[in-house]
């Protein structure tokens, strides 16, 4: 474990300065490279021990930083969507629909709402999704199906509060 060690300090400043040129920014940089050293301790035991260390850890950086700036265009999107913010000047019908959704949103159950934002907002597969609830991916994708279609209904004016499914 000592010569893993030294062997991660040596590339450290490697995997900085490939950060900065990522982000363009020292402190995202730094939480880079974080991010990055906790997986690869996390996933050590994956590791083929054939493999490059270095190719290893800028392969796992290079992701982190690709998946975290999907999750930020997804997230200005929606929240451009949300408040009718874009290069033109927002329509009063675009805002008057944004806060109508953002209100139907707010009347959804907290299942539903965790579902759409993992989804939508964080971008998480439908797998990722069932492995945090603990489901089938099936169930998944019915209960973000319905989700849908309750924020759907919400925002048209088609129901008061979103229809819940009582099992027995």
């Amino acid at each position: 474990m000592h010569e893993l060690d030294e062997q991660l300090r040596e590339l450290i400043p490697r995997m900085r300065r490939f950060a900065v040129s990522l982000t363009r920014n020292a402190s995202s940089a730094d939480d880079l490279v974080q991010s990055t050293l906790e997986r690869a301790i996390i996933r050590w035991a994956d590791k083929r021990i054939e493999g490059d260390l270095r190719a290893w850890l800028f392969s796992i950086l290079y992701r982190q930083f690709l998946d975290a700036h999907r999750r930020s265009r997804r997230y200005a999107r929606m929240l451009d969507y949300f408040t009718g913010r874009d290069d033109a000047q927002p329509s009063v019908e675009r805002t008057v629909m944004a806060q109508s959704t953002l209100q139907a949103f707010d009347k959804l159950n907290t299942e539903q709402r965790a579902l759409l934002l993992w989804v939508s907002v964080e971008g998480l597969s439908y797998k990722e999704v069932a492995v945090i609830l603990e489901v089938p991916v099936g169930t998944v994708m019915s209960r973000l199906s319905r989700a849908r279609q309750a924020l759907r209904q919400l925002s048209e004016g088609e129901i008061a509060s979103p229809a819940l499914r009582i099992l027995k």
